[in-house]
């Protein structure tokens, strides 16, 4: 497939190109700082540009069979880089007439709240991420409202562990599980999704 990546040189953009490739895919780049994406193969184009420029995302869509996004920010950033990008990608997607789009969120999303710990719900989400938490449910209601084929990844804590196929996907918000997952398995899950339809206009938490 050709696939077009968003936030592809954040921990979990990087992995997704990488294994993409791996899978023979061919994989479109859109990066603001090509030099942070330190990988070469010839199945790789890297596209540079900033996602909140909609005319950018526009003239990158076409062309692509699927589209992938990891947006993410720091957790204090008051900007809107998850909602407003993804607003753009949504309608240059529209108008290209692509309609696969597979995105990272967060657990803590809509009804997967109650999935998250006690310390995450009443002392983290409120005093440190509530920016990012409040711009990623903009970003899923976007979403949510879109005509596209749309599957959204909701893992718990990200780590750098290396990827084990092992992972639940798709639990109930009551299941006690870790907190946490690897970046490599999020990617290895998200790329699933491209020949997987259960979770098609769905919402999937994973975790360990």
């Amino acid at each position: 497939m050709n696939l077009l990546v968003f936030g592809a040189t954040g921990g979990t953009g990087r992995q997704l190109v990488a294994q993409a490739l791996e899978q023979g895919h061919h994989v479109t780049a859109f990066v603001r700082d090509p030099a942070r994406l330190a990988l070469q193969h010839p199945g790789l184009r890297l596209v540079q540009g900033d996602v909140q420029d909609a005319r950018a995302v526009r003239q990158a869509v076409p062309g692509h069979d699927a589209i992938l996004s990891t947006l993410g920010a720091p957790a204090g950033r008051k900007d809107a880089v998850r909602s407003e990008g993804t607003r753009h990608i949504l309608q240059a997607m529209e108008q290209a007439g692509v309609r696969r789009f597979i995105c990272l969120t967060t657990l803590g999303m809509g009804d997967s709240r109650p999935a998250l710990p006690w310390l995450y719900r009443y002392l983290l989400v409120p005093l440190l991420l509530r920016y990012a938490f409040a711009d990623s449910e903009r970003q899923e209601a976007l979403i949510r409202q879109s005509a596209v084929d749309w599957t959204i990844a909701r893992p718990g804590t990200l780590t750098d562990g290396p990827r084990t196929g092992r992972y639940h996907h798709g639990f109930a918000p009551t299941a006690q599980l870790p907190m946490r997952i690897a970046r490599a398995d999020v990617a290895d899950f998200m790329l699933g999704q491209l020949t997987d339809a259960t979770y098609l206009r769905q919402a999937a938490s994973l975790s360990y």
